[in-house]
């Protein structure tokens, strides 16, 4: 008997060491252990989140989920996550995360692999189901989604342009007869750049990345057409001059105070320009090269720290949280763009939230950020090169930019 004991000992340790290893990094899609949980997410600005937490917690006394508000801005709702995970802290459960940080936080091992059928992903819109998966295992749970609209003065507009000579044309007209702002977006040198200028390569035909980002895809011809399109609006003067300062919130504002006659936005900018301007405004897609454009997804995703303690419950609250009738209030109650497809034709909704079938096109036609773990260097060397040809007291040529940008990506990929 006493012999045995070595032998026993080691075949638990073993054991033990199989079953730690079995769970660091999140690898195991099994998930388990019930009890409270903390949901982080960026801060609520419109206070609809806590009623459905509220419902969530008298049917689960035993399992209540806390809200922890962080930050509002995106970059700074990372970095607290980032610090908390690299700590493997067990503090967050369900993580509130941008559609462009699923890559980056699987790889790491932060979050846990999600076993596809617990969820109706078959109801979500396909694009934003995409945004949750990486190395063809599903991440995250698609929570929100979002699209880049064109917003335009119907007083103004008779017909919205659906190319980019259109929206160049009718800018200028509009802008010599009514001394008012032709077209902005957001063209700050931050991530709205980014989105932007993907935007643009997109509606040109172009892309950055190859689908699971692992090889730069981008043409330096398609990149130069994509900066030549806003170039030639700022010599013309019918993209102003202050949009080179514009995130999402100045662009509102320009537009909705009707010193734009389009502008580039989300949806969230639709109801306060309602508002303002009542029925003198209205949305439609983006406008590209040669016809219809293409947007760049937004939105949010559900995931599960690898470091939670009670991972199941955690899974049981994402099924609950994306559930057909919460996405609906996410909707009604929060006015951001639900996931499931049936939402966007709801004749009731529609009466309530007129863009959503053109929303449901954009998001239908949209494309994913550059697909990437390094994607916040990615989106640095977009901003930082595209600020280059445009915002700069000596812009650079279409053609440099465009050359520089592929090398510096090509550099980020083959060192990840």
């Amino acid at each position: 008997m006493l012999r045995s004991l070595p032998l026993m000992t080691t075949l638990l340790l073993l054991a033990a060491g199989c079953s730690a290893a079995s769970n660091e990094g999140g690898g195991d899609t099994g998930t388990g252990g019930t009890g409270p949980i903390t949901f982080a997410t960026g801060r609520d600005t419109t206070a609809y989140l806590q009623p459905l937490l509220d419902r969530w917690n008298q049917a689960h006394p035993a399992e209540k989920v806390t809200l922890l508000e962080l930050p509002e801005a995106a970059d700074e709702q990372r970095a607290q996550m980032v610090a908390n995970l690299q700590a493997q802290s067990s503090r967050y459960d369900v993580l509130g995360l941008d559609v462009v940080w699923t890559a980056e936080f699987a790889e790491n091992g932060w979050i846990i692999p999600l076993e596809r059928g617990l969820f109706p992903l078959d109801r979500f819109l396909p694009p934003v189901v995409e945004t949750a998966v990486y190395k063809d295992k599903l991440w995250a749970v698609p929570y929100t989604s979002n699209a880049g609209l064109l917003y335009y003065r119907t007083d103004l507009v008779k017909k919205p342009p659906r190319t980019w000579a259109e929206l160049r044309d009718q800018s200028r007209e509009i802008r010599k007869k009514h001394d008012i702002g032709g077209y902005a977006a957001q063209f700050l040198a931050y991530e709205g750049l980014t989105v932007n200028f993907s935007e643009a390569v997109q509606s040109a035909g172009g892309q950055i990345l190859n689908r699971d980002g692992t090889e730069v895809t981008f043409d330096p011809a398609k990149g130069k057409i994509a900066l030549e399109f806003l170039l030639q609006g700022l010599r013309e003067g019918w993209i102003p001059k202050e949009a080179l300062s514009f995130k999402e919130e100045e662009a509102r504002l320009a537009f909705q105070e009707g010193r734009l006659a389009f502008s580039r936005n989300w949806p969230h900018a639709y109801g306060p320009a309602k508002a303002e301007l009542g029925g003198k405004v209205a949305v439609t897609t983006l406008p590209g090269l040669t016809g219809p454009g293409s947007s760049t997804l937004g939105g949010a995703n559900l995931a599960i720290s690898a470091y939670s303690k009670h991972q199941h419950t955690a899974q049981e609250f994402i099924r609950y949280f994306t559930s057909l009738e919460n996405e609906r209030r996410v909707l009604t109650e929060g006015s951001f763009p639900p996931v499931w497809t049936e939402l966007y034709d709801d004749p009731d909704l529609i009466k309530r939230f007129p863009y959503l079938p053109v929303l449901k096109e954009s998001i239908l036609a949209a494309k994913a950020r550059p697909v990437s773990a390094n994607y916040n260097q990615l989106s640095l060397v977009i901003a930082s090169s595209v600020a280059k040809a445009l915002g700069t007291p000596t812009p650079e040529s279409a053609d440099d930019v465009a050359a520089s940008m592929k090398s510096e990506l090509e550099e980020i990929i083959r060192t990840q």
